[in-house]
């Protein structure tokens, strides 16, 4: 296991240095003098100096690249030209309220999901189980940010049981933190519930008909007992996988939500800096939206070998 672990780790470690190289190369890559697309043509000839110093855009870009990295791994993610404040100061603030939002949505999905799923793998092929499969083809055809729009219209608007923008501090106030995050955590969740119900139903009706299940029924099991305690966990692999997945993605994929409930994100901090030219902010998001899903997969892939005896077994030396 040991040996599997650092094997992990160092595939995890090589998969982070090109997506960060990725990024930071992006900005060499801009059409044009980069100075210029940061400050503007009207910018002054002392600004574009102090900004090409600083950036040192005359190194070649394996050494700009590399010292970059130095200062990323101590913490120090430049200063945005915009706001004059650290990148890794604004991420701090930001960040936060994305995780909460992608964790409550996480929660709400897997809350909903798991007994859709239970329900139409106990009677597959019945009028509830076509009802349930119907019912995730529409999540699924629906996309995000209009059923944001919709929960504002009717929550919001209409019936004025939530504010239409805005975000409260758990610090503040843990009700109407929970509260402003909701409408936007449903929106968010609306697809993965689609996607978790489908792939655990899927991996439940083949548990069902495993000898281990027919072993626990004929020693009398109700079937309560049976889904909870021989179903559920060998059942789990998949939704594991696609979980880790999917909040890797969210993490950088909360842009339009963020946007439509004005809430102080990270996405929504990534959507300024790509409107303001704000690269500095911009390569700074990027690596931690890069480390967020690269880190979550990597979690994911180690809670495999706790769910399900059998991999550890497979990794284990002969």
């Amino acid at each position: 296991m040991t040996s599997v672990l650092v094997s992990r780790l160092a595939r995890l470690l090589a998969v982070l240095l090109a997506v960060t190289a990725a990024s930071f190369g992006m900005v060499g890559l801009l059409p044009g003098d980069t100075v210029t697309a940061m400050l503007g043509a009207n910018a002054s000839a002392e600004d574009r100096q102090a900004v090409r110093e600083d950036l040192r855009l005359d190194d070649p870009l394996p050494v700009r690249y590399a010292r970059w990295v130095g200062d990323a791994v101590t913490g120090d993610l430049g200063t945005s030209y915009r706001t004059r404040q650290p990148v890794t100061e604004a991420i701090g603030q930001r960040l936060g309220v994305t995780l909460e939002l992608v964790l409550l949505s996480q929660l709400i999905a897997l809350a909903i999901a798991v007994p859709m799923a239970i329900f139409g793998a106990l009677r597959p092929g019945s009028w509830l189980d076509k009802l349930l499969s119907g019912t995730q083809l529409a999540m699924l055809a629906t996309p995000g940010y209009l059923v944001a729009v919709a929960l504002m219209a009717v929550f919001a608007v209409q019936l004025g049981w939530f504010d239409t923008t805005g975000y409260v501090r758990l610090t503040d106030d843990p009700f109407g933190n929970v509260k402003s995050l909701l409408l936007p955590s449903i929106a968010l969740a609306t697809e993965q519930v689609a996607l978790y119900a489908r792939v655990m139903r899927t991996d439940l009706v083949n548990t069902f008909d495993q000898d281990f299940i027919w072993f626990a029924r004929a020693k009398g099991n109700s079937t309560r007992r049976i889904v909870v305690h021989h179903a559920l966990r060998p059942s789990s692999i998949g939704i594991v996988t696609l979980t880790g997945i999917s909040v890797g993605r969210m993490i950088g994929g909360t842009v339009l939500v963020e946007t439509i409930f004005s809430l102080p994100g990270l996405g929504r901090f990534t959507i300024d800096a790509i409107n303001n030219r704000d690269f500095v902010a911009l390569q700074g998001a990027v690596v931690v939206l890069t480390v967020g899903f690269v880190v979550v997969n990597f979690a994911a892939d180690l809670l495999h070998g706790v769910l399900d005896p059998r991999i550890r077994a497979a990794v284990r030396p002969t």
